[in-house]
């Protein structure tokens, strides 16, 4: 008898937080399941030196209200090594940059947590693979880099979270780089393999 007045009760609890569940869902008529956005990062593209040609494109669905897993596609073109700090002066000094540069291609898979409010933490996986490109225009060598992009951050709502805006501190870390060609290789190996970066990213939900 008790073990059936347990199942009844363990039964109603399961039941009843399901239908909270469910009223949540559908009272909260600003939540949106899907979203696409970019980054303001790509306000870069108008510097008229060293323009990285900077393309992020993001699709995004909320498996749950904390969590939510993203589709992302990034390119862009570098002529410095990117473990030089953000700001340092060695960035565009003479000496410092590569003879060449790189073009990137990166489709990157991310997971997204929501610890308080619109607090989050992130983690993303970018596989760039990478096309090496020298002086003359030539290219000179294939390669592919794992980048892991971790971030903290707060999304900010707007109009009826139709929009979104989220301001984040990130560290960007390469553990897999390979087929580097040597001159680039040359260049590069004073710096660390992780930098520090800002997020920038947005979106609309649907």
């Amino acid at each position: 008898m008790q073990k059936k007045i347990l199942r009844l009760g363990l039964a109603l609890m399961l039941a009843s937080s399901l239908q909270v569940k469910a009223q949540t869902d559908q009272q909260d008529s600003t939540y949106k399941r899907c979203f696409v956005g970019s980054s303001l990062l790509m306000l870069g593209n108008f510097s008229k030196t060293n323009n990285p040609e900077y393309v992020q494109l993001n699709f995004g669905y909320r498996i749950t209200f904390k969590d939510v897993l993203s589709l992302d596609f990034k390119r862009s073109i570098y002529s410095w090594p990117i473990g030089i700090p953000f700001g340092s002066p060695s960035f565009d000094k003479p000496g410092e940059g590569y003879s060449g540069h790189a073009r990137i291609l990166a489709p990157t898979v991310g997971y997204q947590r929501f610890l308080w409010k619109g607090a989050f933490a992130s983690i993303h996986a970018l596989n760039a693979f990478e096309k090496y490109i020298d002086e003359d225009g030539k290219k000179i060598g294939n390669g592919y880099t794992l980048y892991l992009n971790f971030h903290l951050g707060y999304q900010l709502k707007f109009f009826k979270n139709r929009f979104f805006f989220e301001p984040a501190v990130g560290c960007s870390y390469w553990p897999l780089r390979t087929k580097v060609p040597e001159s680039f290789k040359s260049v590069e190996n004073k710096w660390p393999n992780y930098f520090i970066q800002p997020g920038l990213n947005f979106g609309f939900n649907f």
